[in-house]
């Protein structure tokens, strides 16, 4: 059965966000997610967790200026110092929550430029990444984002994420498969997690189209999750979805995975 992580950056938003482990815990979940947690200090997301008996499966690297529209700046050049800097505070974040994984973003690329200018940049940026997250046991994730979410982000796809990958050359660099965002783009889920699957260190869903709950839409996620299963995936699986109205009343879904009430 694979290992649910609720997102609390999109669930349970009906409380504050450190009421949201609590309310992830009641309901069923054993792990959870969240983008960013820098606006709190560790300890106190750390007693959360320790309250409420839950792993700390994922969050992001500081993504620079959220507000003005930045996401990440792993393959932006002249960005490399502040990267280096979210490095070193990610890292202590993930120390003080026993977080294990942490999630570099590329950031947006400037329209009508090759990417292929900034793959130097990346390349580096993630090396650096990779090998400081070495030191302290952790591993580092690159995840392919749609264009119709984040229009512009500078990696969309499974198969770049694995070229780039291959050119880190870090065995704690990993892909992190989310399989909204690889619907969108690519589809041919089933063979294509069958493929990546010796590369990924993180699984992350939502029903597609939409981004809600994952009963909602063109996927077979229970299809998905037997295969997860198969395939002998034991790492987290991200619920990175909107609730289309109350978390828990769409919880449907998860019951027979032992969440949900």
């Amino acid at each position: 059965m694979p290992n649910f992580a609720a997102n609390l950056s999109m669930m349970f938003q009906e409380l504050g966000f450190l009421d949201r482990f609590a309310a992830a815990a009641k309901a069923g979940f054993r792990g959870v997610e969240f983008l960013f947690p820098y606006d709190f200090p560790a300890a106190d997301i750390a007693e959360r967790l320790q309250k409420s008996k839950l792993t700390q499966a994922l969050f992001n690297l500081p993504p620079g200026n959220w507000a003005a529209g930045e996401r990440g700046m792993a393959a932006l050049a002249g960005r490399e110092g502040e990267f280096r800097d979210g490095v070193g505070k990610a890292i202590e974040y993930a120390k003080a929550l026993s977080c294990k994984t942490i999630h570099a973003m590329a950031g947006i690329w400037p329209q009508g430029r090759p990417k292929t200018d900034g793959e130097e940049t990346y390349v580096a940026n993630l090396r650096y990444a990779a090998d400081e997250a070495a030191k302290h046991g952790l591993t580092l994730v690159i995840e392919p984002i749609n264009t119709r979410d984040i229009p512009g982000y500078y990696l969309n796809t499974t198969s770049e994420g694995i070229a780039v990958l291959d050119k880190v050359g870090r065995p704690n660099a990993r892909l992190q498969l989310d399989l909204y965002h690889c619907q969108i783009m690519e589809g041919d889920l089933a063979e294509r997690t069958k493929k990546l699957m010796p590369r990924v260190s993180h699984v992350q869903i939502a029903g597609t189209p939409g981004r809600h709950e994952p009963d909602i839409g063109e996927v077979n996620y229970p299809f998905l999750f037997d295969l997860l299963d198969e395939l002998g995936y034991t790492g987290w699986v991200g619920c990175e979805y909107r609730p289309k109205g109350a978390t828990l009343a769409g919880l449907g879904w998860a019951r027979k995975y032992g969440i949900g009430g």
